[in-house]
């Protein structure tokens, strides 16, 4: 009786961890999905802004030329989204425009209440913290920045010998 019992559990151990393998197989695929996501509803709000489609800036129109900090706000939105969605040059963009959404928070919504859901400022918060998670995680997977990385100089890594010591294929 103890032995099927040893078995059941050495069975569910190594069902659990093919499950882990498989999950961490797809993580790359996963962070890259996520930065796609994440860059293209960024870049949504900085045309909204900017060109006034999608519905335009704050429910219609556009943002004066040079205002600030709306104006440059948008455009950081716009270039940044752009950027983090292709997947180049995705840290320092997600760097830029995580540190755009701090600010916004802080000075536009944050002064009106304490938490987001009372000050309106959700959105400024979920960018702010998405986009700092890839400043430290990288662009995942289908990322142009792999493409580029990959041909480096002496002492780049290829995808494979990165992905052997557990960091995405595009990294």
């Amino acid at each position: 009786m103890n032995d099927s019992s040893t078995n059941n559990s050495s069975t569910s151990n190594s069902s659990s961890n093919n499950l882990i393998g498989r999950l961490n197989q797809a993580q790359p695929y996963a962070l890259g999905l996520f930065r796609i996501v994440v860059g293209l509803l960024f870049a949504c709000h900085g045309a909204a802004s900017l060109f006034g489609v999608i519905g335009g800036a704050m429910g219609g129109g556009t943002v004066p030329a040079g205002t600030w900090p709306g104006w440059y706000a948008a455009v950081i939105q716009l270039v940044g989204g752009v950027l983090v969605l292709a997947g180049l040059g995705t840290r320092s963009a997600a760097f830029l425009a995580s540190g755009s959404m701090a600010y916004a928070y802080f000075k536009v919504h944050q002064p009106e209440a304490l938490f987001p859901l009372q000050n309106g400022g959700e959105t400024a918060a979920l960018f702010c913290w998405s986009l700092a998670l890839l400043v430290f995680t990288g662009p995942g997977a289908l990322a142009l920045d792999g493409l580029f990385g990959a041909r480096g100089g002496a002492g780049a890594k290829t995808g494979q010998e990165r992905e052997k010591q557990g960091a995405p294929i595009a990294a």
